[in-house]
């Protein structure tokens, strides 16, 4: 794949991804910006968002958070998929990062995938929403990465590192969240493909 070509392609996808607010967007601190990315796994943003909202209204502090019970952050939590695992990672990502690293998130990946509940796809996430250069592979990202054919590959870790030699590093923050957006914006998967048929053959 040619880097001119699938620069024009990330410009075409962010013109027509609309705008529909992230789990991971908007938190005031970045301890909510991590957990509410814990918890957008394989659950939709609107869900989680609303959850991550009254969750962080309970516990308005990362050290409140750290000390919650398990029954009651499952409470809370509930409509988000796999929210009993979920609810062990919430306290665990919190207690860790107060005890290990006095409150604050890490902005380094080796450090992010030691906090429990934190995958490479999630610290990636995290990252490039604070301002680092990374690429969170999700769903949205593999499946239009194969499509477009930056990628052939079906692991998200290669997936990653091809589009990290495609795109020059001031992109790559940017590449999760234009395609998820533009999944987002279009569910069916029909106007999906006729859209991505129009932006691969530019």
């Amino acid at each position: 794949m040619d880097r001119t070509k699938a620069l024009k392609q990330l410009k075409l996808l962010s013109q027509q991804a609309g705008s529909p607010r992230l789990a991971a967007e908007n938190w005031k601190h970045d301890y909510q910006t991590l957990i509410a990315t814990l918890l957008s796994a394989r659950t939709r943003d609107e869900v989680t968002i609303i959850v991550a909202e009254k969750l962080f209204s309970k516990y308005k502090t990362l050290d409140a958070l750290s000390k919650a019970s398990i029954t009651d952050i499952q409470k809370i939590i509930g409509p988000v998929n796999f929210f009993r695992n979920k609810s062990k990672s919430v306290i665990g990502c919190a207690k860790k990062l107060v005890s290990d690293f006095n409150g604050k998130v890490p902005h380094n990946l080796d450090l992010l995938i030691t906090i429990p509940g934190v995958g490479r796809k999630t610290a990636n996430v995290f990252l490039s929403e604070t301002g680092g250069d990374a690429i969170g592979v999700d769903t949205h990202v593999h499946y239009i990465a194969n499509y477009l054919g930056w990628s052939k590959d079906k692991n998200p870790h290669k997936v990653e590192s091809d589009l990290k030699k495609l795109f020059p590093k001031q992109k790559w923050s940017s590449v999760n969240e234009i395609c998820v957006k533009f999944g987002k914006t279009h569910m069916s998967r029909i106007k999906k493909n006729k859209l991505l048929d129009l932006i691969k053959n530019i």
